[in-house]
Protein backbone atom coordinates (compact mmCIF):
# COMPACT_ATOMS: atom_id res chain seq x y z
CA UNK A 1 0.00 0.00 0.00
CA UNK A 2 1.53 3.40 -0.72
CA UNK A 3 3.05 5.70 2.25
CA UNK A 4 0.12 8.71 0.61
CA UNK A 5 -2.72 5.71 1.90
CA UNK A 6 -1.56 4.64 4.76
CA UNK A 7 -0.96 8.22 6.39
CA UNK A 8 -4.48 8.56 4.82
CA UNK A 9 -5.91 5.78 6.85
CA UNK A 10 -3.70 6.63 10.00
CA UNK A 11 -5.47 10.22 10.24
CA UNK A 12 -9.25 9.01 9.84
CA UNK A 13 -8.40 6.62 12.37
CA UNK A 14 -7.01 9.14 14.74
CA UNK A 15 -9.83 11.73 13.70
CA UNK A 16 -12.47 8.48 14.59
CA UNK A 17 -11.00 7.73 17.67
CA UNK A 18 -10.93 11.56 18.77
CA UNK A 19 -14.48 11.70 17.92
CA UNK A 20 -15.45 8.66 20.07
CA UNK A 21 -13.11 8.84 23.31
CA UNK A 22 -13.09 13.18 23.63
CA UNK A 23 -13.59 13.38 27.35
CA UNK A 24 -16.03 16.42 26.58
CA UNK A 25 -16.95 16.22 23.22
CA UNK A 26 -16.84 12.60 22.22
CA UNK A 27 -19.50 10.46 21.20
CA UNK A 28 -19.17 8.08 23.68
CA UNK A 29 -19.09 11.01 26.29
CA UNK A 30 -22.50 12.48 24.86
CA UNK A 31 -23.79 9.11 24.70
CA UNK A 32 -22.80 8.66 28.57
CA UNK A 33 -24.19 11.78 29.35
CA UNK A 34 -27.52 10.89 27.49
CA UNK A 35 -28.21 7.77 29.51
CA UNK A 36 -27.32 9.88 32.72
CA UNK A 37 -29.51 12.31 31.89
CA UNK A 38 -32.23 10.16 30.95
CA UNK A 39 -32.10 7.68 33.97
CA UNK A 40 -32.15 11.09 36.37
CA UNK A 41 -35.27 12.20 34.32
CA UNK A 42 -36.93 9.06 35.14
CA UNK A 43 -35.86 9.03 38.78
CA UNK A 44 -37.25 12.70 39.09
CA UNK A 45 -40.57 11.76 37.32
CA UNK A 46 -41.11 9.12 39.43
CA UNK A 47 -40.69 11.00 42.63
CA UNK A 48 -43.31 13.36 41.04
CA UNK A 49 -45.44 10.19 40.32
CA UNK A 50 -45.13 8.90 43.78
CA UNK A 51 -45.88 12.41 46.05
CA UNK A 52 -48.81 12.80 43.84
CA UNK A 53 -50.14 9.49 44.83
CA UNK A 54 -49.62 10.28 48.38
CA UNK A 55 -51.05 13.86 48.23
CA UNK A 56 -53.98 12.56 46.53
CA UNK A 57 -54.51 9.69 49.17
CA UNK A 58 -53.96 6.77 46.76
CA UNK A 59 -51.34 4.14 46.36
CA UNK A 60 -47.88 4.14 44.21
CA UNK A 61 -46.49 0.80 42.89
CA UNK A 62 -44.91 -0.97 39.95
CA UNK A 63 -47.35 -0.40 38.06
CA UNK A 64 -48.66 2.76 38.29
CA UNK A 65 -45.32 4.24 37.67
CA UNK A 66 -44.89 2.43 34.39
CA UNK A 67 -48.10 3.37 33.35
CA UNK A 68 -46.95 6.91 34.24
CA UNK A 69 -43.87 7.03 32.87
CA UNK A 70 -44.82 4.64 30.29
CA UNK A 71 -42.55 2.46 30.73
CA UNK A 72 -42.83 -1.35 30.90
CA UNK A 73 -43.02 -2.95 34.50
CA UNK A 74 -38.86 -4.38 34.66
CA UNK A 75 -38.07 -1.14 33.73
CA UNK A 76 -40.18 0.62 36.52
CA UNK A 77 -38.44 -2.33 38.85
CA UNK A 78 -35.44 -1.05 38.64
CA UNK A 79 -36.09 2.87 38.89
CA UNK A 80 -37.93 1.61 42.04
CA UNK A 81 -34.47 0.22 43.18
CA UNK A 82 -32.35 2.64 42.04
CA UNK A 83 -34.57 4.92 43.99
CA UNK A 84 -34.39 2.58 47.03
CA UNK A 85 -30.60 2.70 46.85
CA UNK A 86 -30.67 6.41 46.70
CA UNK A 87 -32.63 6.42 49.99
CA UNK A 88 -35.61 8.52 48.67
CA UNK A 89 -38.15 5.83 48.54
CA UNK A 90 -39.16 2.91 51.00
CA UNK A 91 -40.62 -0.30 49.75
CA UNK A 92 -43.16 -2.78 51.77
CA UNK A 93 -45.26 -5.00 50.07
CA UNK A 94 -46.40 -3.75 46.73
CA UNK A 95 -46.32 -0.08 48.30
CA UNK A 96 -43.89 2.89 47.17
CA UNK A 97 -43.75 5.59 49.75
CA UNK A 98 -41.31 8.29 49.80
CA UNK A 99 -39.17 9.08 52.26
CA UNK A 100 -38.31 12.50 53.95
CA UNK A 101 -35.09 13.04 51.43
CA UNK A 102 -37.23 11.79 48.12
CA UNK A 103 -40.53 13.98 49.82
CA UNK A 104 -38.30 17.36 49.60
CA UNK A 105 -36.64 15.94 46.25
CA UNK A 106 -40.15 16.12 44.72
CA UNK A 107 -40.95 19.35 46.15
CA UNK A 108 -38.37 20.85 44.33
CA UNK A 109 -38.88 19.02 41.49
CA UNK A 110 -42.69 20.32 41.47
CA UNK A 111 -41.78 23.63 42.70
CA UNK A 112 -39.99 24.51 39.83
CA UNK A 113 -43.01 23.23 36.86
CA UNK A 114 -45.22 25.05 38.58
CA UNK A 115 -42.73 28.50 38.85
CA UNK A 116 -42.28 27.80 35.14
CA UNK A 117 -46.25 27.37 34.34
CA UNK A 118 -46.96 30.63 36.26
CA UNK A 119 -44.09 32.50 34.17
CA UNK A 120 -45.50 31.41 31.27
CA UNK A 121 -48.72 32.33 31.88
CA UNK A 122 -48.22 35.85 33.20
CA UNK A 123 -45.27 37.15 31.21
CA UNK A 124 -45.23 34.98 27.49
CA UNK A 125 -47.87 34.33 24.91
CA UNK A 126 -47.16 30.49 25.21
CA UNK A 127 -50.35 28.93 24.67
CA UNK A 128 -51.77 27.47 27.62
CA UNK A 129 -51.85 23.92 26.05
CA UNK A 130 -48.31 23.84 25.86
CA UNK A 131 -47.17 25.40 29.42
CA UNK A 132 -47.04 21.97 30.88
CA UNK A 133 -44.96 19.78 28.36
CA UNK A 134 -43.03 22.93 28.71
CA UNK A 135 -42.70 22.72 32.41
CA UNK A 136 -41.69 18.87 32.11
CA UNK A 137 -38.48 19.89 30.31
CA UNK A 138 -37.75 23.03 32.62
CA UNK A 139 -38.14 21.10 35.52
CA UNK A 140 -35.30 18.95 34.93
CA UNK A 141 -32.72 21.56 33.43
CA UNK A 142 -33.57 24.67 36.10
CA UNK A 143 -31.26 24.92 39.59
CA UNK A 144 -32.75 26.15 42.85
CA UNK A 145 -31.14 29.14 42.67
CA UNK A 146 -32.87 29.70 39.29
CA UNK A 147 -36.08 28.86 40.39
CA UNK A 148 -36.06 31.52 43.69
CA UNK A 149 -34.94 34.15 41.03
CA UNK A 150 -37.63 33.68 38.99
CA UNK A 151 -40.20 33.49 41.89
CA UNK A 152 -38.73 36.59 43.24
CA UNK A 153 -39.06 38.24 39.33
CA UNK A 154 -42.73 37.22 39.32
CA UNK A 155 -43.57 38.18 42.61
CA UNK A 156 -43.70 34.82 44.27
CA UNK A 157 -46.89 33.47 43.57
CA UNK A 158 -48.29 30.73 45.32
CA UNK A 159 -50.68 28.88 42.87
CA UNK A 160 -49.66 28.02 39.14
CA UNK A 161 -52.00 28.87 36.67
CA UNK A 162 -54.26 25.72 37.14
CA UNK A 163 -54.42 26.20 40.87
CA UNK A 164 -51.92 24.04 42.49
CA UNK A 165 -50.18 25.07 45.48
CA UNK A 166 -46.68 25.93 44.52
CA UNK A 167 -44.31 24.29 47.04
CA UNK A 168 -41.83 27.32 48.94
CA UNK A 169 -38.17 27.15 48.69
CA UNK A 170 -38.30 25.87 51.92
CA UNK A 171 -40.70 22.50 50.77
CA UNK A 172 -43.72 23.67 52.72
CA UNK A 173 -47.06 23.09 49.86
CA UNK A 174 -50.70 23.88 50.97
CA UNK A 175 -53.07 21.08 51.51
CA UNK A 176 -55.75 20.19 49.12
CA UNK A 177 -58.79 21.97 48.91
CA UNK A 178 -62.48 21.94 47.08
CA UNK A 179 -64.57 19.42 46.01
CA UNK A 180 -65.08 17.80 42.60
CA UNK A 181 -67.82 20.11 40.13
CA UNK A 182 -70.16 17.43 39.91
CA UNK A 183 -70.00 17.44 43.90
CA UNK A 184 -72.68 21.00 43.33
CA UNK A 185 -76.04 20.90 43.93
CA UNK A 186 -78.04 22.74 41.34
CA UNK A 187 -78.62 26.54 41.75
CA UNK A 188 -75.23 26.16 44.25
CA UNK A 189 -72.50 28.32 43.46
CA UNK A 190 -69.23 27.60 42.97
CA UNK A 191 -65.43 28.79 42.15
CA UNK A 192 -63.06 26.40 40.31
CA UNK A 193 -59.81 26.54 42.11
CA UNK A 194 -58.08 23.92 40.43
CA UNK A 195 -57.67 22.32 36.75
CA UNK A 196 -56.14 18.93 36.32
CA UNK A 197 -53.90 19.80 32.88
CA UNK A 198 -53.49 15.45 32.15
CA UNK A 199 -54.06 14.08 30.08
CA UNK A 200 -53.66 16.79 27.23
CA UNK A 201 -56.64 15.08 25.86
CA UNK A 202 -58.73 16.58 28.43
CA UNK A 203 -57.11 19.42 29.55
CA UNK A 204 -57.44 20.69 25.35
CA UNK A 205 -61.41 20.40 25.89
CA UNK A 206 -61.44 22.07 29.14
CA UNK A 207 -59.37 25.14 27.27
CA UNK A 208 -61.66 25.20 24.21
CA UNK A 209 -64.87 25.64 26.65
CA UNK A 210 -62.51 28.72 28.10
CA UNK A 211 -63.15 26.86 31.62
CA UNK A 212 -59.98 28.41 34.04
CA UNK A 213 -59.22 28.89 37.78
CA UNK A 214 -61.17 31.27 39.47
CA UNK A 215 -63.93 31.41 37.29
CA UNK A 216 -67.46 31.50 39.01
CA UNK A 217 -69.99 28.96 38.26
CA UNK A 218 -73.30 27.98 39.00
CA UNK A 219 -74.46 24.55 38.80
CA UNK A 220 -78.02 24.17 36.49
CA UNK A 221 -77.75 20.42 36.23
CA UNK A 222 -76.11 17.21 37.15
CA UNK A 223 -76.57 13.59 35.50
CA UNK A 224 -75.02 10.79 34.72
CA UNK A 225 -74.43 11.78 31.20
CA UNK A 226 -73.74 15.64 31.27
CA UNK A 227 -72.83 18.35 33.82
CA UNK A 228 -74.06 21.66 32.78
CA UNK A 229 -73.43 25.10 34.59
CA UNK A 230 -73.51 29.14 33.93
CA UNK A 231 -70.21 30.64 33.74
CA UNK A 232 -69.05 33.91 33.14
CA UNK A 233 -72.88 34.15 31.65
CA UNK A 234 -72.30 31.33 28.99
CA UNK A 235 -73.82 27.99 29.47
CA UNK A 236 -71.11 25.41 29.71
CA UNK A 237 -71.75 21.95 28.85
CA UNK A 238 -69.76 18.68 29.74
CA UNK A 239 -69.40 15.11 30.23
CA UNK A 240 -68.50 13.56 33.13
CA UNK A 241 -65.45 12.62 32.53
CA UNK A 242 -64.34 15.85 31.88
CA UNK A 243 -66.11 17.25 34.83
CA UNK A 244 -64.18 15.32 36.80
CA UNK A 245 -60.87 17.44 36.61
CA UNK A 246 -62.49 20.48 37.76
CA UNK A 247 -62.50 21.54 41.59
CA UNK A 248 -64.46 23.92 42.81
CA UNK A 249 -64.76 25.86 46.11
CA UNK A 250 -68.48 26.35 47.13
CA UNK A 251 -69.74 29.81 47.56
CA UNK A 252 -72.45 30.43 49.73
CA UNK A 253 -73.53 33.93 47.82
CA UNK A 254 -72.52 35.84 45.13
CA UNK A 255 -70.06 38.58 45.17
CA UNK A 256 -69.78 41.76 43.12
CA UNK A 257 -68.47 39.41 40.16
CA UNK A 258 -70.59 36.36 39.28
CA UNK A 259 -71.34 33.57 36.82
CA UNK A 260 -74.30 36.35 35.41
CA UNK A 261 -71.92 39.58 35.41
CA UNK A 262 -72.03 41.34 32.12
CA UNK A 263 -69.13 41.62 30.47
CA UNK A 264 -68.07 44.64 27.94
CA UNK A 265 -69.05 42.41 24.62
CA UNK A 266 -73.00 43.27 25.82
CA UNK A 267 -73.00 47.41 25.82
CA UNK A 268 -74.26 48.68 22.93
CA UNK A 269 -73.34 51.73 21.06
CA UNK A 270 -73.98 55.16 23.40
CA UNK A 271 -73.97 53.07 26.13
CA UNK A 272 -71.49 53.42 29.28
CA UNK A 273 -70.28 51.21 32.28
CA UNK A 274 -68.00 50.77 35.17
CA UNK A 275 -65.31 48.09 34.96
CA UNK A 276 -65.79 45.92 37.90
CA UNK A 277 -62.70 43.14 37.28
CA UNK A 278 -60.73 41.31 34.38
CA UNK A 279 -61.67 37.59 33.90
CA UNK A 280 -58.70 35.39 35.06
CA UNK A 281 -58.87 34.03 31.81
CA UNK A 282 -57.05 37.64 30.51
CA UNK A 283 -53.38 36.79 31.37
CA UNK A 284 -49.77 37.78 30.53
CA UNK A 285 -49.11 40.17 27.95
CA UNK A 286 -53.17 40.80 27.07
CA UNK A 287 -53.92 41.79 30.65
CA UNK A 288 -50.98 44.01 31.04
CA UNK A 289 -52.42 45.60 27.91
CA UNK A 290 -55.67 46.48 29.37
CA UNK A 291 -54.21 47.64 32.65
CA UNK A 292 -51.67 49.92 30.26
CA UNK A 293 -54.96 51.33 28.73
CA UNK A 294 -56.60 51.82 31.92
CA UNK A 295 -58.86 49.55 32.26
CA UNK A 296 -59.11 48.19 35.71
CA UNK A 297 -61.83 48.19 38.45
CA UNK A 298 -63.79 51.57 38.66
CA UNK A 299 -62.95 52.82 35.49
CA UNK A 300 -66.03 54.65 33.59
CA UNK A 301 -65.92 53.16 29.65
CA UNK A 302 -68.63 54.21 26.89
CA UNK A 303 -69.28 52.33 23.68
CA UNK A 304 -68.07 55.11 20.58
CA UNK A 305 -68.96 53.18 17.64
CA UNK A 306 -68.14 49.95 15.70
CA UNK A 307 -66.35 48.50 12.79
CA UNK A 308 -67.98 47.89 9.65
CA UNK A 309 -67.38 44.30 10.26
CA UNK A 310 -68.39 44.97 14.12
CA UNK A 311 -64.77 43.83 15.73
CA UNK A 312 -62.94 45.50 16.81
CA UNK A 313 -64.80 48.24 19.12
CA UNK A 314 -63.92 51.58 19.78
CA UNK A 315 -64.38 52.37 23.29
CA UNK A 316 -63.98 56.17 25.09
CA UNK A 317 -61.38 55.02 28.11
CA UNK A 318 -60.12 57.95 30.33
CA UNK A 319 -60.59 60.70 27.61
CA UNK A 320 -59.04 58.26 24.88
CA UNK A 321 -60.48 56.46 22.19
CA UNK A 322 -59.59 52.78 22.01
CA UNK A 323 -59.97 49.49 19.68
CA UNK A 324 -61.09 46.22 21.55
CA UNK A 325 -61.66 42.95 20.17
CA UNK A 326 -65.04 41.29 21.15
CA UNK A 327 -62.73 38.21 22.35
CA UNK A 328 -61.24 40.85 24.80
CA UNK A 329 -64.39 42.90 25.59
CA UNK A 330 -65.99 39.22 26.54
CA UNK A 331 -62.97 38.82 29.57
CA UNK A 332 -63.79 42.75 30.81
CA UNK A 333 -66.69 42.76 33.74
CA UNK A 334 -68.65 45.35 34.02
CA UNK A 335 -71.70 47.24 35.79
CA UNK A 336 -74.34 49.83 34.95
CA UNK A 337 -75.76 50.61 38.16
CA UNK A 338 -75.73 54.20 38.96
CA UNK A 339 -75.04 55.60 35.74
CA UNK A 340 -77.89 56.97 32.96
CA UNK A 341 -77.50 55.38 29.58
CA UNK A 342 -79.13 57.02 26.56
Amino acid sequence: MEPLSLLIIGFVIVVVVMLLMHPQKGLLNFYKKSKLDSTRVLIEDSLKHIYDCEYNKSTSNINSIAGNLNISPDKAAKVISKLEDMGLVDVKSDKVSLTESGRSYALRIIRIHRLWERYLADRTSVVETEWHSSAEEAEHILTDAQANELAAQIGNPVVDPHGDPIPTSKGEIKEKRGIPLSSLSVGELGRIVHVEDEPQSVYSQIVANGIHSGMKVRMTEVSKNKIKFIAEGEEIILSPLIASNLTVLPELKSDEISESTPTLASLTSGEEAVVVGISNACRGQQRRRLMDLGIVKGTKIKYVMESAGKDPVAYQVRGAIVALRNAQASQIFISKKGLSNG
